[in-house]
């Protein structure tokens, strides 16, 4: 007969699987140097094309007239000592501002009653969707004629092309809701507006935020058609200005300028996303 002592399970089995240790978290160190590694990261793209900028013009592969960007630097730093840019860029900012804030309210108020009521999206998204396919950008004369050649039809070029995308996402993006937050929601008695703001609007405010970013570029894509015609201030005026006299170096000062506004309003709607959306658990790339 075999002993019972034998048989008797080991003191590590009496306690259960052991749970696992806990990961330790890197020191401050650490993490510091992780964030700092991630930002250099993104700068590597943007150093390459310099880099590859001031080879190819100083070679010539970027043809006979096309700066370096040494160049393209002393012509910045002189217009930023004279003013000249200062005052352009602020023209430039207030047409951005005032056509940003008209469409961008109203491609959300559509998106919104589109989205939320039948009726309005039986009003509403046909001639949205009419519209859309014409090329906005094309539209200068047709502004021209109706509005004359001072700002109101530049303001107006730049306040049509963001509703379109900030609408369709708006749109799609609350009728991507699953409809069974919504039931349960109203199960638990939340109804109208606190329906809308707890549950409708959050489900929908990943998409609601492309379209954000999208619209955001279009204006600024916008602004560059609209100061190229009739204007006398702004930083499109400076690229006709440069044109004329055959100051290369400006114009690319302009077009570095016009990328660096589109990267700064970016990277302010990838932060509100961090923030306003730090709820949710997307996939990381790793």
């Amino acid at each position: 007969m075999t002993s019972p002592v034998l048989n008797a399970p080991a003191p590590d089995q009496l306690a259960g699987p052991s749970a696992p240790a806990p990961k330790a978290l890197p020191p401050p160190v650490t993490r510091f140097a992780g964030a700092v590694t991630a930002r250099g990261r993104r700068l590597v793209g943007l150093a390459a094309i310099l880099v590859f900028w001031q080879i190819g013009a100083s070679q010539g592969w970027l043809g006979v007239s096309t700066p370096p960007p040494t160049r393209v630097w002393t012509a910045g730093v002189e217009l930023i000592s004279t003013g000249e840019l200062q005052h352009h860029l602020a023209a430039s900012l207030a047409r951005v501002a005032k056509g940003l804030a008209i469409g961008l309210t109203a491609g959300l108020v559509l998106g919104l009653a589109a989205g939320l009521v039948k009726l309005f999206e039986d009003l509403v998204d046909a001639p949205i969707q009419a519209l859309r396919m014409l090329p906005h950008l094309a539209l200068v004369p047709v502004f021209i004629i109706w509005f004359g050649i001072d700002e109101t039809a530049k303001i107006a070029l730049i306040t049509i092309g963001p509703i379109f995308p900030l609408y369709l996402n708006v749109f799609h993006g609350i009728r991507s809701v699953d409809e069974r937050f919504v039931e349960s929601a109203r199960s638990c008695g939340v109804q109208g507006f606190g329906l809308i703001r707890q549950v409708i609007l959050p489900g929908a405010l990943p998409q609601i935020l492309v379209g954000l970013r999208q619209a955001l570029g279009i204006g600024w894509l916008s602004l560059v058609v609209a100061e190229q015609t009739a204007t006398t201030s702004g930083i499109g005026f400076l690229v006709t200005d440069a044109k004329e006299f055959l100051r290369t170096d400006v114009v690319f000062v302009v077009l570095v300028v016009y990328a660096l506004l589109g990267l700064a309003t970016d990277l302010f709607v990838r932060a509100l996303e961090r923030h306003a959306l730090a709820w949710r658990r997307g996939l990381t790339a790793r």
